[in-house]
């Protein structure tokens, strides 16, 4: 009889940790959405290190300016998710918060004194100048107390998903000293629709250096289209060459775009060819 008291007694202590351990406390940590805890170990990634460089090691160097389109399915990592989910942000998102919080600096795409093109990373931008840019302004006809039409200016803001596209600046050499072909980014400039010109033409608003911005691209997560529990991150994109782009500008004595030269159809055949002659350029780096 004991024994039966005792199982009984056991049996409803179970049966009330089990229904109290199923009530949640609100202030407790809100339930787990997965089916494991997420490793912390994202926002703390740090970039694998450039390896030192001299100029007696670079046998081969050529400069060329890419650029991506983030509408292209192999690209779409970079446009989505339009809102912050599931602890991911766009490639825009990325930039911009990292300019808010002064991690990343942005520089004037033109030069102050010329007012020519100009992507040197010369003049810095403060966190207000940058989101400036991304700002337009328009007039409005409004009518005042004497029923008069007078021209009014009207801030209006370019949102993120309206940025398809931003432009890569880096350089392709040859190191004799390790015996290998690499590439490095050195900036990125967003490409922002010019609203001053309805024929659908985009301008850059600001240039970013990619060395110092490969420390937060590092800490943001993106989308893996073939595991979710593999997870990559922007600088990694970039490091392993995940996108597609188009060659619009290299090197050359007169310093003008491919555009400048060819036209449309042309031009995409021109990029197509400097592509097959730096990839040539590796091979014929190893004839004998």
């Amino acid at each position: 009889m004991k024994l039966l008291r005792f199982t009984l007694m056991c049996a409803c202590v179970f049966m009330f940790t089990n229904l109290k351990a199923q009530v949640l406390d609100p202030s407790q940590e809100s339930p787990l959405d997965g089916v494991y805890s997420k490793s912390i170990d994202t926002p703390h990634k740090r970039p694998i290190p450039y390896v030192q460089l001299r100029e007696a090691d670079i046998m081969w160097l050529q400069r060329v300016w890419r650029e991506v389109d983030m509408r292209e399915k192999v690209n779409q990592s970079f446009y989505f998710p339009l809102k912050p989910t599931q602890g991911r942000k766009n490639f825009m998102k990325v930039i911009m918060d990292g300019i808010q919080q002064e991690r990343i600096t942005a520089y004037s795409p033109y030069d102050s004194a010329t007012g020519q093109f100009d992507d040197g990373f010369k003049l810095p931008f403060t966190s207000d100048e940058a989101f400036r840019t991304l700002a337009y302004v328009t007039q409005i006809t409004t009518y005042n107390q004497y029923d008069e039409e007078i021209l009014k200016d009207t801030l209006n803001e370019i949102g993120l998903e309206e940025i398809t596209r931003f432009r890569i600046k880096e350089e392709v050499f040859f190191d004799k000293q390790r015996s290998v072909m690499e590439t490095r980014i050195l900036g990125i400039a967003p490409m922002i629709p010019d609203k001053t010109i309805d024929d659908g033409s985009v301008r850059e608003a600001f240039w970013i250096y990619f060395p110092e911005a490969r420390f937060v691209f590092a800490e943001a997560e993106v989308y893996n289209p073939h595991n979710d529990v593999d997870r990559l991150t922007f600088e990694e994109l970039f490091w392993k060459r995940k996108f597609s782009s188009r060659i619009t500008k290299e090197s050359n004595v007169y310093d003008r775009a491919i555009e400048q030269y060819r036209v449309p159809l042309d031009a995409l055949l021109e990029a197509e060819k400097i592509e097959e002659e730096i990839f040539n350029r590796e091979h014929d780096m190893w004839s004998f």
